[in-house]
């Protein structure tokens, strides 16, 4: 009689695991918390759902299909179950560095179709089309120029005299010295508090960023302005939000932590600011606008 009550506990057991997430089921972009930045612990399955296990031993489940991206820290480890069920919750995954400083690799989740991605390789294989997208990427930098005609060399050098002005122009609003943008790759103790807090703030976005092209169903390699770089459509998408969530946010912070870094601050703020902008609800629609479509 107890083998066979086992039996039935194991079948139930069973076809909880195998409870299939439906396209229908999963909240759009839009609707979704950005992100959730974890470190030292271990996620793993409980029934359909997912768990996180810190380091301390307490456990916190995580209601991944209102999540759009996991950003995994130093000290993580994911169980082969876990990557199963957040790809079927289109929970894209991404591995960084601490506090979000480096971004290493995504876990891709596969999206419905890829119209998006064979739209895009088409306009980024055509010289004039790329370079058409480009003047449209430039056009919300520069709104009341008219960008015709120009190459893509002279916008990016008018690109570059922009954000060295808005540096100046930032330190100067919120009272902060400022001696240019400095980073050494794997030592971002060495730079100062505002170059800190960009360079985190930067990881963030592009880790953020990544999670939704690829959600999207494009590819995050076909860039339009950056070449040669792993994430050059990333980059490219970034500059568009940079202003306010990234550089803005760093001169602020410099002035009110009064020179001193703090990751957690930092971090709740820079979420303040993706969530202020509506960065997930306008990406899609921010996106397709670029792509002239």
């Amino acid at each position: 009689m107890n083998e066979q009550v086992r039996t039935e506990n194991e079948k139930k057991e069973y076809r909880r695991l195998l409870i299939k997430v439906t396209h229908e089921s999963i909240p759009q972009i839009k609707d979704r918390y950005p992100f959730i930045y974890l470190e030292r612990g271990r996620l793993e399955i409980d029934d359909s759902s997912i768990k996180w296990i810190d380091s301390e031993g307490q456990v916190i489940r995580i209601p991944i299909a209102t999540i759009s991206t996991l950003l995994l820290g130093p000290g993580t480890s994911v169980t082969h179950e876990a990557i199963k069920i957040l790809s079927a919750a289109n929970c894209c995954v991404c591995w960084v560095g601490e506090d979000s400083l480096l971004f290493y690799a995504v876990g891709k989740s596969p999206c419905s179709n890829t119209r998006n991605f064979r739209r895009q390789a088409k306009l980024s294989c055509d010289p004039k089309a790329s370079l058409d997208v480009a003047r449209r990427m430039f056009a919300t930098r520069f709104p009341e120029v008219d960008l015709t005609g120009k190459k893509l060399k002279e916008i990016m050098g008018m690109e570059g005299y922009r954000v060295r002005q808005l540096y100046e122009e930032k330190a100067s609003e919120y009272q902060v010295g400022w001696k240019g943008r400095n980073y050494i790759p794997g030592k971002m103790e060495l730079s100062d508090t505002t170059n800190q807090i960009l360079t985190s703030c930067n990881a963030a976005l592009y880790a953020l960023l990544t999670s939704c092209v690829y959600t999207l169903g494009y590819s995050p390699h076909l860039g339009f302005i950056h070449t040669g770089s792993p994430l050059p459509f990333i980059y490219d998408m970034a500059d568009l939000y940079k202003d306010y969530v990234c550089i803005d946010l760093a001169f602020k912070l410099t002035q009110e932590l009064a020179g001193s870094y703090n990751k957690y601050r930092v971090a709740s703020e820079f979420r303040m600011r993706v969530q202020e902008i509506k960065l997930l609800e306008n990406i899609a629609t921010d996106i397709a606008t670029i792509l002239g479509g």
